[in-house]
């Protein structure tokens, strides 16, 4: 199956707003082994709507479009849709009960303009938005699918996940796809080291997508027969050949990993953070029940703080800096008490984009990691982008712990 994004909105072509949905999209799209062909960026205009769609159908199976389902005038998209697809536009009762439920649940007043985003199209099958009062629309025409949904991410992304995507599946039903996800190692250099697993799969007749993204790639193995006996069998090899490397063959969120470890052996663990200020304990946190196994976090910017709260001597940071392996192992080992955890993770380091020297240029980090089983260091040489350090500063930590708690290091 083949697929093509048209995302409308004037203030994407003014670069007022990123389009992240399209990238989102077709990422979603990819894991379930439908291949986005095309992305198209329109106005709100009914003829660029029209003619976008009529040629999008004529090459892909189905077409995603996000955008212009709002209750002002520039608003045009079911309109357009109801046109091409030759249907008029009803008041649906149930979405119009949800959308004054909606605002009066909050205390709003309901605007005729609200009450006008329950006028659908009569033929679209209609995708309940959860999360605002847009609903979505599904349509079917000669073999192919339009999908229409708004365009505020958040909203957008409910909708991929409860109602499209599950039936995007069962559409694409032959395909079976498995995922392994890394970390700790750029795509190329992956690609390398997994040469001989990956002329396995080509010998198989399986598809292999290399997935990168900041400090993580992703790699999914497609079958087009649904052979998923083979397809589980190889991801499981890779993990078992690289577990430094292979965190996860189901979920693409370390922090979801290292904390489901934590859990599963009555763990604590706890942060001490300089270059990322708290950016770790945000990435722990962001997992539902970490409070299970978090229990906090000291941010040390400065020498000052480094010595005050984990007690790292000045003598150290005389000597050898704040971005050291003997200041990194400090801080960890100062915060595991201070804190009263299983496990501490340090990081200090150069972020920038300024800061650096030649011996420490911008990017270079230091993370410690302090346990019953000793404390470990590592060293990692990152890029000059100061928020991507950051990032992938997080997640190699992350990873490090992984590796650490089952003695990989």
């Amino acid at each position: 199956m083949q697929a093509e994004i048209i995302s409308i909105g004037d203030e994407l072509l003014l670069g007022q707003t990123i389009n992240t949905n399209a990238s989102w999209i077709s990422e979603q799209l990819a894991l379930i082994g439908i291949n986005t062909l095309q992305v198209t960026t329109i106005a709100d205009d009914e003829r660029h709507i029209i003619e976008s769609l009529e040629a999008a159908l004529k090459r892909a199976d189905v077409v995603l479009i996000t955008g212009g389902l709002g209750p002002t005038k520039d608003d045009i998209t079911k309109k357009c849709l109801a046109e091409y697809f030759g249907t008029s536009l009803e008041m649906d009762q149930t979405v119009l009960a949800k959308i004054v439920d909606y605002f009066e649940s909050r205390g709003r007043e309901v605007l005729q303009v609200n009450k006008d985003q329950a006028l659908l199209p009569k033929d679209a099958r209609i995708i309940p938005n959860e999360l605002g009062t847009a609903s979505g629309m599904w349509f079917e025409k000669d073999g192919k699918i339009a999908i229409s949904m708004p365009g505020v991410p958040y909203e957008m992304h409910a909708m991929m996940q409860e109602s499209i995507l599950p039936q995007l599946k069962d559409e694409n039903s032959k395909l079976y796809y498995g995922m392994v996800y890394t970390q700790g190692m750029g795509e190329s250099k992956l690609a390398e080291l997994i040469a001989p697993w990956e002329k396995r799969i080509e010998e198989a007749g399986l598809k292999l997508a290399y997935l990168p993204s900041p400090g993580l790639v992703k790699l999914r193995i497609t079958s087009l027969e649904g052979d998923k006996i083979l397809v589980d069998e190889l991801c499981r090899d890779l993990k078992q050949n690289f577990p430094k490397l292979v965190y996860s063959l189901n979920t693409f969120s370390i922090a979801k990993v290292v904390g489901e470890i934590l859990k599963y052996s009555s763990s604590t663990v706890g942060t001490v953070e300089s270059c990322t200020a708290g950016a770790l304990s945000s990435m722990i946190t962001s997992v539902p029940g970490a409070s299970e196994y978090y229990m906090g976090s000291m941010i040390t910017y400065s020498y000052e703080e480094k010595m005050k709260q984990v007690g790292v001597l000045k003598e150290t940071l005389l000597n050898y800096g704040a971005v050291s392996e003997q200041t990194a192992k400090e801080m960890a080992e100062g915060g595991r008490k201070k804190l009263d955890v299983d496990y501490c993770i340090s990081t200090t380091g150069i972020a920038g984009p300024d800061g650096g020297t030649k011996d420490k240029p911008v990017g270079t980090v230091w993370v410690a990691i302090s346990s019953p089983k000793g404390t470990v260091a590592k060293k990692f040489i990152f890029g000059t982008d100061r928020s991507r350090n950051v990032e992938m500063t997080c997640l190699s930590a992350l990873n490090f712990l992984r590796n650490h708690i089952f003695g990989y290091n």
